[in-house]
């Protein structure tokens, strides 16, 4: 076997031993970038986004009293009583995860992928604003990591007080910012 078809054997493209655009793709995407060499979601980070959002197909209000659905879609195009299928909800999420890349790339321009991930996991359940105004952010971009990674901690309220869940989740992501997730 030649080293391209271990290469390609082992991100699960056909072993043909000649790399090509899937080859080039399946490389890209198992180092965590999109198709422009940009930083993307990882695959590990898309399973705890998913996991730590869970999927409701019926629109619900969350404790901070906003409309969701989905994987912890938000917007003017969630209403009350609104029921949607399977696939409405994989594409609010993969528009929601692209916006919120998008984001942490602008903030955090320089990460590890287990730092983008965790960053990408906690504006999508926090907001833009969150991050941007964050003291997280602030000392990432001066590279003081473990200080950064501390704070994620502090973000556990919800509508006036701690939730278990928001605990475990920051607890998770720090372990993920860390590269220990």
């Amino acid at each position: 076997m030649s080293i391209w078809q271990d290469i390609q054997a082992h991100v699960g493209v056909d072993a043909d031993g000649i790399p090509g655009p899937a080859t080039a793709a399946a490389i890209a995407k198992a180092l965590g970038l999109n198709g422009d060499g940009e930083r993307a979601l990882s695959p590990a980070g898309f399973a705890a986004l998913k996991g730590f959002e869970g999927l409701v197909l019926k629109a619900y209000e969350d404790v901070a009293g906003t409309w969701t659905a989905g994987y912890g879609h938000t917007g003017a195009d969630v209403t009350p009583g609104m029921t949607i299928t399977q696939a409405q909800a994989d594409a609010w999420l993969a528009r929601d995860v692209a916006r919120f890349e998008a984001a942490v790339r602008r903030l955090c321009p320089v990460t590890t992928q287990g730092q983008f991930d965790a960053l990408v996991c906690f504006a999508f359940n926090l907001g833009e604003t969150a991050l941007e105004k964050s003291t997280l952010r602030r000392l990432h971009n001066e590279g003081a990591y473990e200080a950064a990674a501390g704070e994620f901690a502090k973000w556990v309220h919800a509508g006036g007080r701690v939730y278990p869940g928001l605990v475990r989740r920051r607890a998770d992501e720090a372990a993920m910012y860390r590269g220990a997730a």
